[in-house]
């Protein structure tokens, strides 16, 4: 009996497990259930009949106009993912527009489903996001200025900064038509319902009257 080389093996069960996976979620959680009529669809969304789709259905003019940056962090994120725009349904593409008042701050925040190519249309902004444990948190930052682009890899935390005394504006591109948000502070110290202050309190090394003041603020959200 002949037997295959071993370096085909390896390459016959490395295809199979390369093609045998689920796909990526969409959302956040999905529980099972049996009952159809109070079920939800997943992945993406319901589609429409492609003969009654219009140009219309293909156009998002929600990115035109400044966002308002009269906020406790100076920034606002107006998105055009697939619960705004409708037509990148199942197409795996975002964008967004951050508009930023002279020192104004995109906070801390991961994409757990998507990665963000930002490009810099005005001003001067510091940017940069943060690796895993595994490469030891290391921090990656740049200062971009106007027609810079800078890539956030997905999942990791990033942040944007405006460092000139000048408004700035960026968009970016997201590589998922839902790629989620998760604000670091608000999820930490926002969460409903709160974290036990004991968890916060190890966790970060802090006095619980500190983190007691920190979960009694108002996390803004400035999308």
């Amino acid at each position: 009996m002949k037997f295959l080389p071993i370096s085909l093996l390896i390459l016959a069960l490395a295809t199979a497990t390369a093609l045998a996976y689920d796909p990526s979620p969409l959302q956040d959680i999905c529980v099972a259930t049996n009952d159809l009529e109070s079920g939800v669809f997943v992945n993406g969304k319901f589609c429409k009949d492609p003969k009654q789709a219009t140009a219309d259905d293909f156009v998002f003019m929600g990115l035109r106009n400044p966002g308002n940056t009269s906020n406790p962090l100076g920034s606002k994120v107006t998105q055009a993912f697939v619960q705004q725009f409708p037509g990148l349904n199942t197409l795996g593409i975002s964008m967004a527009r951050i508009d930023f008042a002279p020192g104004g701050l995109n906070p801390p925040h991961t994409h757990p489903r998507g990665t963000e190519l930002l490009v810099v249309v005005e001003g001067t902004l510091l940017v940069g996001f943060v690796t895993s444990d595994q490469l030891n948190n290391t921090l990656f930052t740049k200062v971009l200025y106007k027609g810079d682009v800078f890539v956030f890899p997905i999942g990791l935390i990033h942040f944007q900064l405006n460092i000139g005394n000048t408004y700035a504006l960026a968009f970016s591109g997201l590589s998922g038509q839902n790629p989620g948000l998760i604000t670091i502070a608000n999820a930490v110290f926002g969460a409903k319902a709160p974290i036990s202050a004991d968890v916060l309190t190890k966790a970060f090394q802090l006095d619980k009257k500190v983190v007691d003041h920190l979960e009694a603020q108002f996390w803004y959200d400035n999308n």
